[in-house]
Formats: structure tokens, sequence, C-alpha cells
């Protein structure tokens, strides 16, 4: 019902981002401890009281959330200085926030170079839940997904993943207060990297990042709170579990190469059976619980019984939960969401199977906000879905 798409322009396995507009000062945020070591000792701080200086100001940047120096009262005046005339603690600026019905959030955020993604806060019963971006657009062009309609322009630095969850800290009001009664309430709880970009095609920056999320004497989220979500960059995934180490969850969404190589063109160069062979060798790598499939539901595309039956077969023996998510449909997107019931009956072959097949909850479709919707150029990012879709109309 659907022509195929061109395939996708994949990216090289080591990308080399834009240059960025040369900064006066080094941002501190999203170094890890030893580049920030190493930073303060190019400073000026003499190496027997480097190590020091490290915990001090990552406790104050990560922990009390304080972006002036002037601030971090357990250094002297004349230190404060020093690190003011080298240093900034820079995080993206809020251009729209918005607030959906159901109380998500969806952030338009400016980075350097004018550059704008989007991120997304999902406060839940027993959880809030950040989806963070990593690169600025997308190059992938999966079908389905309205991210994948904007070109790639550059990856994000490992100070603009940090900063993400550093912002919607900010607007939430979860940093701490000097003196206060301590609040073991998580606002911020989860992270997941399901935003704009594929996490990656920008491993460095992430893994930086994920290693000063993770930290425990800062934002300290363990590394079973954090989800990577790859489309399937074969490459990088053994790394991902040696060297971040965090939960995986991949962007499967179809059961045999022809409909894949459609969806997830990528598949094209590492296709469902290479894709499988190194996902079975994750749970052991990281030592992490199960791996989650993402399954979005399309009408007549891949929602049949079949495709469950031949989906349970494709996972067996791999640690794994099957997260179906209802198509988040977008102005001009080629594709239906399948029917609720067409759905649960899906969910009942991978459930009588022994997966769990929870179906994912559409949230902030109002604001534009759901699964597969973000695209941050700019016009587009500050409209409401209605008036994107009335002018479609016109």
């Amino acid at each position: 019902m659907n022509a195929p798409n061109p395939a996708a322009i994949t990216q090289d396995l080591l990308t080399v981002p834009r240059r960025l507009p040369d900064a006066a000062r080094r941002n501190i945020v999203g170094l890890t401890r030893g580049q920030l070591y190493q930073a303060l000792l190019d400073a000026g701080t003499p190496e027997r009281q480097a190590r020091m200086r490290v915990g001090q100001i990552w406790q104050w940047v990560y922990h009390w959330g304080v972006r002036d120096f002037a601030q971090m009262t357990n250094l002297a005046k004349d230190y404060r200085a020093l690190l003011a005339e080298s240093f900034e603690i820079s995080v993206p600026e809020i251009v729209t926030r918005q607030v959906s019905a159901d109380g998500t959030r969806k952030y338009l955020l400016r980075i350097a170079g004018g550059h704008e993604v989007e991120t997304v806060y999902i406060p839940e019963e027993s959880r809030g839940t950040l989806c963070i971006s990593s690169q600025v657009g997308c190059t992938l062009t999966c079908s389905f997904c309205h991210t994948g309609t904007q070109k790639l322009v550059r990856n994000l630095t490992a100070a603009e993943i940090v900063g993400q969850v550093m912002v919607a800290r900010d607007d939430l009001g979860e940093w701490p207060k000097p003196g206060a009664p301590k609040d073991e309430t998580r606002l911020v709880s989860n992270v997941v990297l399901m935003g704009m970009g594929e996490p990656l095609y920008n491993f460095d920056n992430v893994r930086d990042a994920m290693k000063v999320v993770m930290d425990g004497e800062g934002i300290s989220l363990s590394r079973r709170r954090i989800t990577l979500s790859t489309s399937g960059i074969v490459p990088e995934i053994a790394k991902t579990a040696e060297e971040i180490g965090c939960l995986l969850a991949v962007s499967f969404h179809a059961t045999t190469d022809e409909v894949r190589d459609r969806l997830v063109p990528v598949n094209k160069k590492w296709n469902i059976e290479t894709l499988l062979n190194a996902l079975r060798e994750y749970p052991r790598l990281s030592n992490s619980e199960r791996i989650t499939f993402e399954y979005v539901m399309l009408d007549g595309v891949n929602d049949s019984d079949e495709d469950a039956r031949r989906l349970v077969r494709l996972i067996r023996g791999i640690p794994a939960k099957v997260n179906l998510i209802p198509f988040n449909e977008w102005p001009g997107s080629p594709y239906r969401r399948s029917s609720w019931e067409r759905i649960e009956a899906f969910a009942d072959i991978v459930h009588k199977a022994g997966y769990a097949s929870p179906i994912r909850t559409p949230r902030g479709e109002d604001i534009m906000a759901a699964c597969g919707q973000l695209k941050s150029a700019t016009e587009r990012g500050r409209k409401s879905a209605a008036q994107i879709a009335a002018e479609a109309r016109a």
C-alpha cells in the first residue's frame, strides 16, 4: 500500500561534527571527571589540589545545580575568580516550553550555532521519564518517523546532552536546597535516549554524557534507569555494553528484511539476522536484565498475527520484552495506526509466548511530543499539531 522509500544515506561509523563557535571560556558541563581534572590543571590548579577541586566543583554543578562559581562557598575567593575567568557552566536555552493535557512537557532548546533540539518529560505515577536527543536532526530516514524527515545537522556535544537533563531539573525545581530536609523523590527518575538522532552515531559524546549522569555524587541515575534506543548500529552495540552498560532498546518494527528495509533503511547495512546475533550477546556483556524490542504498530504493514508469531521466533533465546507502540500520526505521514483490536491481538500472541508485551500509552500527542513526532525546525517546533494539520489541508 506504500511505495518503498529510497535507501537512507547512513553515516560512517565515526562522524566529524560541524565546527562549533569558539568560546572564550570552556564549558564545565559534560566533562567527565578525568577531563575536568585535566582542564583544571591546564587552568593553573596545583596538581596536589586538583582531585579535591574536581569533587567540590562536581557536587556544586551536578548535585546542587549551581551555575555561578561565586556561589561555590567552600572554594577560596581567588580560586573562584580563576574558575570564572577560565570556565563557564552553560546549558541549552529554552526557546519554548509546551505542556500537554496529560502533563507531558516538551522543550524546544537552542544550542550552540543557533540549532534547536527537542526534549520531552513524561510524568507517570511511579516515575518521571526524560526523553533526550543525541543529534540535531537524524540521518536514518525511518519512513514512519517525523524526526527522520529532518536532515542531520550535527552531533550534540556531551555538554548539550547532559544539559538537557539539567534544564529539565531546572524547570521541575528538582535541585535540592542546601539546609533543607533531604527529599528522595526523583521527578526525573529515568532517562531514555529516544529523542532526535541515532545515539550510536554519536557514541563518544553519548558515553561521556552518561558517565556524568550516572555518577553517584551528582545527578546519580543508575545505569538501570537509563535506556539507549538504537535502530541497529551493530558495530557499536558491544561497545555500548562495555563502555556505558545501560539498558538497551532496539527500534525493530518488522519481522522480515523486506519490510524492515522500508521502515528502518539502516537494515540494508545490518540486516535482522546480523542485528539479532549482536543482541544475543548484549545482556551478558552489560549484565543488563533484558533488551526492549520497540515495535510501532502500522495498519496493514507489520501488524498481522503471522508477524507476531514470526517476531516470537526471531527473538527466541534473548532475554527480552516487546514494547508495542501505537503509531503516532503526523501531517503527511504515509501510515495509519493499527486498530486497538489488532494491537491487542498482536500483544496477546507475544504474551502467550512468554514475553511481556506492554502497549505504550501515547503521551503528548496534542503538542507533537509523542514517540516519532519530534522535529526541531523552528517554525514547526512552535506550532501545535492542530495548526500544522490545518496548514497541510489548506
